[in-house]
């Protein structure tokens, strides 16, 4: 596995990261024995750069990445959040940015991970009620204080950034992209290469229809809750959604590859400063995604690819009205 910079900061991570979140909550039934399993075979694949968060369990996840990593602190690039701010009984208080709350929250995700420093610290959703120079003006503290080693934001607007920069050099931003969702590339994108920022990519796979494994909503796993959480997921977007990722299968077949991995491979090709970091619990699935690495796509691939799937094809939008006002702020 090749590396990757994030930013012009210093930060060199794995080219495929591992997103970790649903180890411990939201797609289906966790198997905390098979997924500590994956991390450490994650670790022996070379795709080293672990994403949690404190909100995914809650707290429950990052105890797992940090049972899982001990031992073997210094071979991974850990990555968590802050910002979406629950109760242990899962129960949602609300987006935090207040500068008390970035101390608090990063010393109890340093413990619960059982490290000294957090890699990559980023903001989970930013704070309209809390100037986004206060808050990473504390996460540059905090970075003084040597317990976090480069900052990122997730889901900021482009003005956003650039106020967040002027405080601190900011290493990574985080938002979803895929060739489901492409939003990114209108100004996101260019006002980061702009930055010298780089760019981590969330729900690579589409929240999973880019696998091609499904074909109804009830092939999905028990106690999965995107059904009922995504606008992409009702009966009549996911019908014509499988339609555009049986396209994407077509191609893959004829390239050997799963579709799955042509779409990590697409990914990939969109620029060495973009980094995805698909989730997975099982270490069959995170084989077969690290695989993807060693994909070479032509231009006639590329081209191809985007016309199976053009942009702005994909039916329903990725979050509903109350999430999508959290993003892009």
């Amino acid at each position: 596995m090749k590396g990757r910079n994030l930013g012009d900061q210093g930060l060199v991570v794995s080219e495929l990261g591992l997103g970790c979140m649903g180890m411990s909550e939201f797609y289906g039934t966790t198997d905390e024995a098979e997924s500590i399993a994956t991390i450490h075979r994650a670790i022996e694949l070379g795709v080293t750069f672990l994403d949690t968060a404190d909100m995914y369990g809650p707290f429950t996840n990052e105890r797992l990445v940090g049972e899982a990593i001990a031992g073997r602190r210094d071979l991974v690039t850990l990555a968590t959040k802050f910002g979406n701010e629950r109760r242990e009984d899962g129960s949602w208080i609300g987006v935090n940015g207040k500068p008390e709350y970035v101390r608090s929250a990063c010393d109890a995700s340093l413990e619960r991970l059982g490290v000294d420093h957090i890699d990559l610290y980023y903001q989970h959703r930013i704070d309209p009620e809390v100037p986004v120079e206060e808050t990473v003006g504390a996460m540059k503290e905090l970075v003084e204080a040597g317990k976090v080693r480069y900052l990122g934001l997730s889901e900021a607007a482009p003005e956003t950034i650039r106020r967040a920069n002027s405080e601190h050099p900011i290493s990574a931003l985080q938002s979803e992209y895929s060739l489901f969702t492409r939003d990114v590339e209108e100004e996101i994108l260019p006002t980061l290469r702009e930055l010298g920022i780089g760019f981590v990519a969330y729900s690579p796979l589409g929240r999973g229809f880019l696998t091609g494994r499904w074909r109804s909503i009830d092939d999905m796993p028990e106690n999965d809750t995107r059904a009922g959480r995504f606008p992409r997921f009702e009966e009549e977007n996911f019908r014509k959604n499988l339609e555009l990722a049986d396209r994407v299968r077509e191609i893959a077949d004829e390239k050997g590859a799963t579709p799955g991995q042509l779409a990590l491979a697409w990914l990939l090709h969109q620029g060495d400063d973009i980094v995805p970091i698909p989730g997975t619990k099982r270490r069959e699935r995170l084989e077969e995604n690290a695989a993807a690495a060693n994909i070479t796509l032509t231009n006639e691939d590329l081209r191809r690819i985007e016309e199976a799937i053009p942009r702005d094809s994909v039916a329903g939008d990725r979050y509903y009205e109350e999430q999508m006002r959290a993003v892009n702020r």
